[in-house]
Protein backbone atom coordinates (compact mmCIF):
# COMPACT_ATOMS: atom_id res chain seq x y z
CA UNK A 1 0.00 0.00 0.00
CA UNK A 2 1.27 3.28 -1.01
CA UNK A 3 0.65 6.42 1.21
CA UNK A 4 0.15 10.08 -0.41
CA UNK A 5 -0.58 12.52 1.03
CA UNK A 6 -2.22 15.93 -1.41
CA UNK A 7 -1.82 19.55 -0.11
CA UNK A 8 -4.79 21.71 -1.92
CA UNK A 9 -7.15 23.53 -0.48
CA UNK A 10 -9.46 22.77 -3.57
CA UNK A 11 -11.18 19.45 -1.60
CA UNK A 12 -13.04 18.51 -4.20
CA UNK A 13 -10.21 18.02 -6.30
CA UNK A 14 -8.16 16.28 -4.48
CA UNK A 15 -11.27 13.90 -3.91
CA UNK A 16 -11.09 13.93 -7.58
CA UNK A 17 -7.20 12.83 -7.92
CA UNK A 18 -7.41 10.05 -5.19
CA UNK A 19 -10.38 8.49 -6.97
CA UNK A 20 -7.68 7.92 -10.29
CA UNK A 21 -6.38 5.50 -8.20
CA UNK A 22 -7.18 2.06 -7.03
CA UNK A 23 -7.95 2.62 -3.07
CA UNK A 24 -6.41 -1.02 -2.40
CA UNK A 25 -3.09 0.00 -3.82
CA UNK A 26 -2.82 3.65 -2.47
CA UNK A 27 -3.98 5.67 0.61
CA UNK A 28 -4.73 8.80 0.25
CA UNK A 29 -4.14 11.97 3.16
CA UNK A 30 -5.28 15.08 2.51
CA UNK A 31 -4.74 18.85 4.02
CA UNK A 32 -5.76 21.78 3.00
CA UNK A 33 -3.52 23.97 5.02
CA UNK A 34 0.00 24.44 4.16
CA UNK A 35 1.38 25.13 7.62
CA UNK A 36 0.59 21.87 8.74
CA UNK A 37 2.70 19.87 6.22
CA UNK A 38 5.96 20.01 7.57
CA UNK A 39 4.87 18.43 10.87
CA UNK A 40 2.84 16.05 8.85
CA UNK A 41 5.69 14.97 7.10
CA UNK A 42 7.86 14.94 10.33
CA UNK A 43 5.12 12.33 12.09
CA UNK A 44 4.63 9.90 9.21
CA UNK A 45 8.16 7.73 8.48
CA UNK A 46 6.11 5.66 5.93
CA UNK A 47 4.94 8.71 3.52
CA UNK A 48 5.88 7.33 -0.65
CA UNK A 49 4.81 10.38 -2.06
CA UNK A 50 3.32 14.39 -2.00
CA UNK A 51 1.30 16.27 -4.43
CA UNK A 52 1.63 19.85 -3.47
CA UNK A 53 -0.53 22.66 -4.85
CA UNK A 54 1.52 25.97 -5.74
CA UNK A 55 -1.74 28.36 -4.46
CA UNK A 56 -1.94 27.77 -1.00
CA UNK A 57 -3.03 29.67 1.88
CA UNK A 58 -0.79 31.09 4.23
CA UNK A 59 2.74 29.49 2.55
CA UNK A 60 2.92 29.13 -1.26
CA UNK A 61 3.19 25.33 -2.58
CA UNK A 62 6.99 26.27 -3.47
CA UNK A 63 7.90 27.18 0.12
CA UNK A 64 6.25 24.50 1.34
CA UNK A 65 8.55 22.04 -1.02
CA UNK A 66 11.65 23.69 0.33
CA UNK A 67 10.52 22.75 3.78
CA UNK A 68 10.04 19.40 2.68
CA UNK A 69 13.47 18.49 0.99
CA UNK A 70 15.09 20.21 3.56
CA UNK A 71 12.98 17.50 6.45
CA UNK A 72 13.74 14.36 3.89
CA UNK A 73 15.48 15.73 0.67
CA UNK A 74 14.46 11.34 -0.69
CA UNK A 75 10.83 12.16 -0.32
CA UNK A 76 9.23 12.75 -3.93
CA UNK A 77 6.74 15.83 -4.61
CA UNK A 78 4.67 16.36 -7.38
CA UNK A 79 4.04 20.12 -7.79
CA UNK A 80 0.67 20.84 -9.48
CA UNK A 81 -0.56 24.94 -10.45
CA UNK A 82 -3.68 25.60 -12.04
CA UNK A 83 -1.86 28.77 -13.91
CA UNK A 84 1.26 28.06 -16.36
CA UNK A 85 4.38 29.82 -15.25
CA UNK A 86 7.39 29.05 -16.28
CA UNK A 87 9.15 30.73 -13.21
CA UNK A 88 7.03 28.50 -10.95
CA UNK A 89 8.34 25.34 -13.31
CA UNK A 90 11.84 26.23 -13.12
CA UNK A 91 11.33 26.66 -9.13
CA UNK A 92 9.81 23.99 -8.84
CA UNK A 93 12.81 21.76 -10.45
CA UNK A 94 15.48 23.23 -9.32
CA UNK A 95 14.26 22.92 -5.60
CA UNK A 96 13.87 19.33 -6.28
CA UNK A 97 10.45 18.63 -7.10
CA UNK A 98 10.00 14.89 -9.16
CA UNK A 99 7.43 16.75 -11.34
CA UNK A 100 5.41 19.93 -12.38
CA UNK A 101 2.24 19.37 -13.29
CA UNK A 102 -0.57 21.80 -14.55
CA UNK A 103 -3.89 21.84 -14.58
CA UNK A 104 -6.01 20.93 -16.23
CA UNK A 105 -4.42 17.79 -16.22
CA UNK A 106 -3.50 15.13 -18.63
CA UNK A 107 -4.89 12.32 -16.73
CA UNK A 108 -2.53 9.56 -18.43
CA UNK A 109 0.52 11.57 -17.76
CA UNK A 110 -0.35 11.91 -14.01
CA UNK A 111 -1.49 8.55 -13.19
CA UNK A 112 1.68 7.55 -14.74
CA UNK A 113 4.16 9.91 -12.82
CA UNK A 114 2.38 9.06 -9.83
CA UNK A 115 3.19 5.53 -10.65
CA UNK A 116 7.21 6.25 -11.45
CA UNK A 117 7.19 8.60 -8.30
CA UNK A 118 6.31 6.08 -5.68
CA UNK A 119 8.36 2.73 -7.26
CA UNK A 120 11.50 5.28 -7.63
CA UNK A 121 10.65 7.43 -4.36
CA UNK A 122 14.79 6.63 -3.52
CA UNK A 123 15.67 8.15 -7.05
CA UNK A 124 13.35 10.82 -7.11
CA UNK A 125 15.93 13.03 -8.73
CA UNK A 126 18.77 12.54 -11.22
CA UNK A 127 20.99 15.50 -8.89
CA UNK A 128 21.57 16.46 -6.36
CA UNK A 129 19.78 19.49 -4.97
CA UNK A 130 21.87 23.02 -3.81
CA UNK A 131 21.77 22.99 -0.27
CA UNK A 132 22.11 26.05 2.35
CA UNK A 133 21.67 28.83 -0.59
CA UNK A 134 18.62 30.03 -1.78
CA UNK A 135 18.69 30.66 -5.49
CA UNK A 136 16.71 33.55 -7.55
CA UNK A 137 14.56 33.33 -10.64
CA UNK A 138 15.77 35.87 -13.62
CA UNK A 139 12.01 38.37 -14.24
CA UNK A 140 11.49 37.99 -17.65
CA UNK A 141 14.38 35.24 -18.94
CA UNK A 142 12.19 33.21 -20.43
CA UNK A 143 8.07 34.04 -21.81
CA UNK A 144 5.63 31.64 -23.43
CA UNK A 145 2.89 29.17 -21.68
CA UNK A 146 3.21 26.67 -24.31
CA UNK A 147 3.90 22.77 -23.03
CA UNK A 148 7.56 23.18 -24.98
CA UNK A 149 8.31 26.64 -23.07
CA UNK A 150 7.25 24.97 -19.93
CA UNK A 151 9.28 21.82 -20.60
CA UNK A 152 12.56 23.81 -21.39
CA UNK A 153 11.26 25.75 -18.02
CA UNK A 154 11.62 22.58 -15.57
CA UNK A 155 14.79 20.95 -17.88
CA UNK A 156 16.52 24.63 -16.50
CA UNK A 157 15.94 24.57 -13.24
CA UNK A 158 16.57 20.93 -12.96
CA UNK A 159 20.12 20.63 -14.43
CA UNK A 160 20.65 24.61 -12.83
CA UNK A 161 21.79 22.86 -9.52
CA UNK A 162 24.36 20.84 -11.13
CA UNK A 163 27.59 21.82 -13.04
CA UNK A 164 26.88 19.36 -15.88
CA UNK A 165 27.59 20.48 -19.26
CA UNK A 166 24.84 21.12 -21.23
CA UNK A 167 24.37 21.59 -24.90
CA UNK A 168 21.04 23.55 -26.35
CA UNK A 169 19.86 23.24 -29.64
CA UNK A 170 17.77 25.17 -31.84
CA UNK A 171 17.47 27.46 -34.95
CA UNK A 172 18.77 30.47 -34.93
CA UNK A 173 16.73 33.48 -32.69
CA UNK A 174 15.31 31.03 -30.80
CA UNK A 175 16.59 32.12 -27.73
CA UNK A 176 19.90 30.10 -26.85
CA UNK A 177 21.63 32.45 -24.96
CA UNK A 178 18.73 33.29 -23.18
CA UNK A 179 18.22 29.70 -21.61
CA UNK A 180 22.29 29.69 -20.84
CA UNK A 181 22.11 32.50 -18.94
CA UNK A 182 18.71 31.23 -17.08
CA UNK A 183 20.71 28.56 -16.10
CA UNK A 184 23.82 30.38 -15.01
CA UNK A 185 21.65 32.84 -12.93
CA UNK A 186 19.93 30.29 -11.34
CA UNK A 187 23.08 28.23 -10.35
CA UNK A 188 25.28 28.09 -6.97
CA UNK A 189 27.57 30.23 -9.88
CA UNK A 190 25.52 32.69 -10.02
CA UNK A 191 27.64 35.55 -8.34
CA UNK A 192 30.29 34.70 -10.65
CA UNK A 193 30.76 35.62 -13.83
CA UNK A 194 29.46 34.49 -17.34
CA UNK A 195 30.86 34.71 -20.32
CA UNK A 196 29.84 34.00 -23.88
CA UNK A 197 32.03 33.75 -27.35
CA UNK A 198 30.52 33.46 -30.55
CA UNK A 199 32.51 30.57 -32.36
CA UNK A 200 31.12 31.79 -36.20
CA UNK A 201 32.17 35.09 -35.79
CA UNK A 202 36.09 34.49 -35.38
CA UNK A 203 38.76 32.80 -37.05
CA UNK A 204 40.39 29.53 -36.21
CA UNK A 205 43.59 31.46 -34.45
CA UNK A 206 41.47 34.14 -32.96
CA UNK A 207 39.19 32.37 -31.56
CA UNK A 208 41.88 29.80 -29.49
CA UNK A 209 43.40 32.80 -28.34
CA UNK A 210 39.46 34.43 -27.36
CA UNK A 211 38.97 30.95 -25.31
CA UNK A 212 42.50 30.22 -23.93
CA UNK A 213 44.37 33.34 -24.10
CA UNK A 214 48.01 33.91 -25.48
CA UNK A 215 51.50 34.45 -24.44
CA UNK A 216 53.43 37.62 -25.55
CA UNK A 217 54.92 36.79 -28.73
CA UNK A 218 53.39 33.70 -29.64
CA UNK A 219 52.34 34.68 -32.98
CA UNK A 220 52.41 37.99 -34.99
CA UNK A 221 50.85 40.45 -33.54
CA UNK A 222 50.97 38.93 -30.14
CA UNK A 223 52.26 42.11 -28.37
CA UNK A 224 51.28 40.97 -25.03
CA UNK A 225 49.88 38.70 -22.75
CA UNK A 226 46.05 37.99 -23.03
CA UNK A 227 43.87 36.62 -20.63
CA UNK A 228 41.29 34.13 -22.04
CA UNK A 229 37.54 33.56 -21.57
CA UNK A 230 38.00 30.67 -19.53
CA UNK A 231 40.44 32.65 -16.85
CA UNK A 232 38.20 35.53 -17.14
CA UNK A 233 34.91 33.15 -16.11
CA UNK A 234 37.23 31.11 -13.45
CA UNK A 235 34.11 30.08 -10.96
CA UNK A 236 31.64 30.80 -13.30
CA UNK A 237 29.85 30.12 -16.61
CA UNK A 238 31.33 29.67 -20.10
CA UNK A 239 28.66 30.25 -22.78
CA UNK A 240 30.16 28.73 -26.24
CA UNK A 241 27.48 30.00 -29.03
CA UNK A 242 27.78 28.05 -32.98
CA UNK A 243 30.26 25.41 -31.62
CA UNK A 244 28.85 23.68 -34.28
CA UNK A 245 31.68 26.07 -36.50
CA UNK A 246 35.21 25.52 -34.30
CA UNK A 247 38.10 24.04 -36.03
CA UNK A 248 38.72 20.27 -35.36
CA UNK A 249 41.86 21.97 -33.88
CA UNK A 250 40.51 23.86 -31.31
CA UNK A 251 37.84 21.22 -30.55
CA UNK A 252 40.96 19.13 -29.42
CA UNK A 253 41.66 21.42 -26.65
CA UNK A 254 38.47 22.12 -25.37
CA UNK A 255 38.33 18.48 -25.28
CA UNK A 256 41.42 18.57 -23.24
CA UNK A 257 40.19 21.17 -20.88
CA UNK A 258 36.39 19.32 -20.01
CA UNK A 259 38.21 16.42 -19.55
CA UNK A 260 41.49 17.57 -17.40
CA UNK A 261 39.91 21.05 -15.78
CA UNK A 262 43.53 22.27 -16.85
CA UNK A 263 44.50 23.89 -19.93
CA UNK A 264 47.82 26.42 -21.60
CA UNK A 265 47.45 29.78 -23.23
CA UNK A 266 48.66 29.75 -26.66
CA UNK A 267 52.30 29.94 -27.05
CA UNK A 268 52.32 28.84 -23.37
CA UNK A 269 53.97 26.15 -21.31
CA UNK A 270 52.49 26.21 -17.58
CA UNK A 271 49.03 24.35 -17.32
CA UNK A 272 46.07 26.61 -15.72
CA UNK A 273 43.92 24.90 -13.44
CA UNK A 274 40.26 26.09 -14.06
CA UNK A 275 36.71 25.70 -12.49
CA UNK A 276 34.26 26.82 -15.30
CA UNK A 277 30.66 25.12 -15.92
CA UNK A 278 30.60 24.95 -19.64
CA UNK A 279 27.30 25.52 -21.98
CA UNK A 280 27.50 25.41 -25.75
CA UNK A 281 24.91 25.76 -28.30
CA UNK A 282 24.46 24.88 -31.83
CA UNK A 283 22.05 25.77 -34.69
CA UNK A 284 23.71 22.77 -37.33
CA UNK A 285 23.10 18.80 -36.73
CA UNK A 286 26.10 17.97 -34.87
CA UNK A 287 25.73 14.47 -36.24
CA UNK A 288 25.56 15.47 -39.58
CA UNK A 289 28.73 17.38 -38.78
CA UNK A 290 30.29 13.86 -37.08
CA UNK A 291 29.26 12.01 -40.08
CA UNK A 292 31.44 14.29 -42.21
CA UNK A 293 34.36 14.58 -39.99
CA UNK A 294 33.94 18.16 -38.76
CA UNK A 295 32.79 17.45 -35.32
CA UNK A 296 34.48 15.02 -32.88
CA UNK A 297 32.69 11.90 -31.23
CA UNK A 298 33.97 12.47 -27.82
CA UNK A 299 33.80 16.01 -27.83
CA UNK A 300 30.00 15.75 -28.75
CA UNK A 301 29.61 13.47 -25.60
CA UNK A 302 31.47 15.04 -23.49
CA UNK A 303 29.28 18.44 -24.33
CA UNK A 304 25.60 16.73 -24.68
CA UNK A 305 25.83 15.56 -20.56
CA UNK A 306 22.92 17.45 -20.67
CA UNK A 307 20.79 18.66 -23.67
CA UNK A 308 17.92 21.12 -24.16
CA UNK A 309 16.20 21.69 -27.81
CA UNK A 310 14.40 24.86 -28.29
CA UNK A 311 11.88 24.34 -30.66
CA UNK A 312 11.16 27.03 -33.67
CA UNK A 313 8.50 30.24 -32.78
CA UNK A 314 6.36 28.87 -35.17
CA UNK A 315 6.11 25.37 -33.76
CA UNK A 316 5.00 27.29 -30.60
CA UNK A 317 2.63 29.79 -31.34
CA UNK A 318 0.38 29.89 -28.38
CA UNK A 319 4.11 32.34 -26.78
CA UNK A 320 3.12 34.66 -29.62
CA UNK A 321 0.98 37.17 -27.81
CA UNK A 322 2.88 37.25 -24.63
CA UNK A 323 6.09 37.57 -26.28
CA UNK A 324 4.14 40.44 -28.30
CA UNK A 325 3.05 41.93 -25.64
CA UNK A 326 6.55 41.43 -23.83
CA UNK A 327 8.60 43.57 -26.41
CA UNK A 328 5.86 45.79 -27.16
CA UNK A 329 6.07 46.80 -23.27
CA UNK A 330 9.57 46.61 -23.73
CA UNK A 331 10.06 49.17 -26.16
CA UNK A 332 7.48 51.70 -25.72
CA UNK A 333 9.58 52.39 -22.15
CA UNK A 334 12.62 52.53 -24.23
CA UNK A 335 11.22 54.69 -26.59
CA UNK A 336 9.33 56.90 -23.94
CA UNK A 337 5.83 56.22 -25.82
CA UNK A 338 2.93 54.99 -24.78
CA UNK A 339 1.79 51.48 -24.87
CA UNK A 340 0.08 50.55 -28.58
CA UNK A 341 -2.31 47.61 -28.86
CA UNK A 342 -1.43 45.14 -32.36
CA UNK A 343 -4.63 45.47 -34.26
CA UNK A 344 -6.85 42.40 -34.77
CA UNK A 345 -5.79 42.02 -38.21
CA UNK A 346 -2.03 42.57 -37.54
CA UNK A 347 -2.23 39.71 -34.51
CA UNK A 348 -3.53 37.33 -36.86
CA UNK A 349 -1.05 37.74 -39.27
CA UNK A 350 1.61 37.75 -36.83
CA UNK A 351 -0.19 34.11 -35.50
CA UNK A 352 -0.28 32.78 -38.89
CA UNK A 353 3.39 34.01 -40.34
CA UNK A 354 6.50 31.54 -40.37
CA UNK A 355 9.05 33.29 -38.42
CA UNK A 356 12.27 32.60 -40.07
CA UNK A 357 14.27 34.01 -37.45
CA UNK A 358 11.88 33.08 -34.94
CA UNK A 359 11.69 35.40 -31.56
CA UNK A 360 14.77 37.58 -32.47
CA UNK A 361 12.49 38.01 -35.49
CA UNK A 362 9.87 38.95 -33.73
CA UNK A 363 11.33 41.50 -31.70
CA UNK A 364 12.60 43.79 -34.98
CA UNK A 365 9.54 43.14 -36.24
CA UNK A 366 8.03 44.96 -32.85
CA UNK A 367 10.71 47.29 -32.30
CA UNK A 368 10.16 48.87 -35.99
CA UNK A 369 6.57 48.61 -35.66
CA UNK A 370 6.86 50.54 -32.45
CA UNK A 371 9.14 53.60 -34.12
CA UNK A 372 6.69 53.25 -37.70
CA UNK A 373 3.61 53.39 -36.10
CA UNK A 374 1.71 56.99 -36.55
CA UNK A 375 -1.83 55.62 -35.47
CA UNK A 376 -3.06 54.56 -32.39
CA UNK A 377 -2.55 50.81 -32.92
CA UNK A 378 0.00 48.48 -34.28
CA UNK A 379 -0.95 48.34 -37.97
CA UNK A 380 -0.02 45.45 -40.59
CA UNK A 381 1.80 47.88 -42.81
CA UNK A 382 4.06 48.58 -39.56
CA UNK A 383 5.37 45.36 -39.81
CA UNK A 384 8.37 44.96 -41.72
CA UNK A 385 7.39 40.87 -42.20
CA UNK A 386 4.90 41.88 -44.16
CA UNK A 387 6.29 44.98 -46.12
CA UNK A 388 9.61 43.81 -47.84
CA UNK A 389 10.35 41.76 -50.32
CA UNK A 390 10.80 38.15 -49.12
CA UNK A 391 12.16 37.38 -52.86
CA UNK A 392 16.29 37.26 -53.20
CA UNK A 393 17.65 40.37 -55.49
CA UNK A 394 20.14 39.54 -58.16
CA UNK A 395 23.37 40.36 -56.99
CA UNK A 396 26.93 40.24 -59.18
CA UNK A 397 29.52 39.12 -57.13
CA UNK A 398 31.96 40.03 -59.69
CA UNK A 399 30.84 43.16 -60.16
CA UNK A 400 31.51 43.29 -56.75
CA UNK A 401 34.95 42.27 -56.89
CA UNK A 402 35.75 44.68 -60.09
CA UNK A 403 34.17 47.21 -57.84
CA UNK A 404 36.83 46.43 -55.24
CA UNK A 405 39.46 46.21 -57.19
CA UNK A 406 39.51 49.08 -59.01
CA UNK A 407 38.56 51.14 -55.88
CA UNK A 408 41.28 48.97 -53.24
CA UNK A 409 43.90 49.47 -55.79
CA UNK A 410 43.34 53.24 -55.93
CA UNK A 411 43.91 53.89 -52.20
CA UNK A 412 46.29 50.96 -51.31
CA UNK A 413 49.34 51.67 -54.11
CA UNK A 414 50.17 55.17 -52.30
CA UNK A 415 50.48 53.90 -48.97
CA UNK A 416 51.95 50.58 -49.84
CA UNK A 417 55.63 51.98 -48.47
CA UNK A 418 54.10 52.54 -44.72
CA UNK A 419 52.43 49.29 -45.69
CA UNK A 420 55.92 47.37 -45.53
CA UNK A 421 57.39 48.95 -42.56
CA UNK A 422 54.72 48.83 -40.43
CA UNK A 423 52.67 45.58 -41.05
CA UNK A 424 55.46 43.06 -41.92
CA UNK A 425 53.50 39.71 -42.19
CA UNK A 426 50.18 41.06 -41.90
CA UNK A 427 49.40 43.10 -44.99
CA UNK A 428 47.67 39.81 -46.53
CA UNK A 429 45.09 39.95 -43.17
CA UNK A 430 44.46 43.29 -43.65
CA UNK A 431 44.04 42.88 -47.62
CA UNK A 432 41.42 40.05 -46.42
CA UNK A 433 39.83 42.21 -43.67
CA UNK A 434 38.91 45.14 -46.51
CA UNK A 435 37.52 42.84 -48.74
CA UNK A 436 35.01 41.76 -46.30
CA UNK A 437 34.06 44.98 -45.33
CA UNK A 438 33.66 45.99 -48.93
CA UNK A 439 31.46 42.98 -49.86
CA UNK A 440 29.39 43.60 -46.52
CA UNK A 441 28.99 47.08 -47.23
CA UNK A 442 28.08 46.49 -50.90
CA UNK A 443 25.60 44.04 -49.99
CA UNK A 444 24.02 46.53 -46.90
CA UNK A 445 23.96 49.09 -49.96
CA UNK A 446 22.36 47.55 -52.22
CA UNK A 447 19.78 45.69 -49.71
CA UNK A 448 18.91 48.99 -48.24
CA UNK A 449 20.86 48.05 -45.22
CA UNK A 450 18.01 44.71 -44.50
CA UNK A 451 20.37 42.75 -42.44
CA UNK A 452 18.13 39.61 -42.66
CA UNK A 453 18.47 39.67 -46.58
CA UNK A 454 22.39 40.60 -46.45
CA UNK A 455 23.23 37.36 -44.18
CA UNK A 456 21.08 35.22 -46.58
CA UNK A 457 22.83 36.43 -49.36
CA UNK A 458 26.45 35.96 -47.84
CA UNK A 459 25.90 32.57 -47.05
CA UNK A 460 26.39 33.71 -43.20
CA UNK A 461 24.50 33.67 -39.80
CA UNK A 462 23.12 37.19 -38.53
CA UNK A 463 25.41 36.86 -35.31
CA UNK A 464 28.46 36.81 -38.14
CA UNK A 465 26.81 39.99 -40.02
CA UNK A 466 26.45 42.15 -36.94
CA UNK A 467 30.03 41.25 -35.57
CA UNK A 468 31.29 42.46 -38.74
CA UNK A 469 29.21 45.24 -39.33
CA UNK A 470 30.41 46.11 -35.62
CA UNK A 471 33.66 45.14 -36.03
CA UNK A 472 33.97 47.60 -39.38
CA UNK A 473 32.42 50.05 -38.00
CA UNK A 474 29.78 49.99 -41.01
CA UNK A 475 26.83 52.17 -40.81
Amino acid sequence: MKKILLVDDDKDLSLSLANLFDPGKFNFDFLDDSTSVENYVQSHDDLDLIMLDVNLPTLSGLEVLKKIKRENNKLPVIVISGFVSTENAMEAMREGAYEYLTKPFDIEKLVDTVNKAVNNSSINTPFKPIEEEVLEFGVNEIIGKSPEIIEISKLIGQVAKTDAAVLIFGESGTGKELVSRAIHRNSKRKNNSFLSVNCAALHETLLESEIFGHEKGSFTGAYFKRIGKFEQADSGTLFLDEIGDMSMLTQSKLLRVLQEKKFERVGGNEPIDIDVRLIAATNKSLVQLMKEGAFRVDLFYRLKVFSIYIPPLRDRRTDIPLLIEHFSEKFSKQLGEQLKPVSKKAMQSLLKYQWPGNVRELENNIHTAMVMSKGDKLEIEDFPAFTEDKGKPEISISELKDDYTENFLKFVEPIMPQLIASFPGQIFQLMESSFEKAIISSCLKQLNGNQVKTSEILGISRNTLRDRISRYEIY
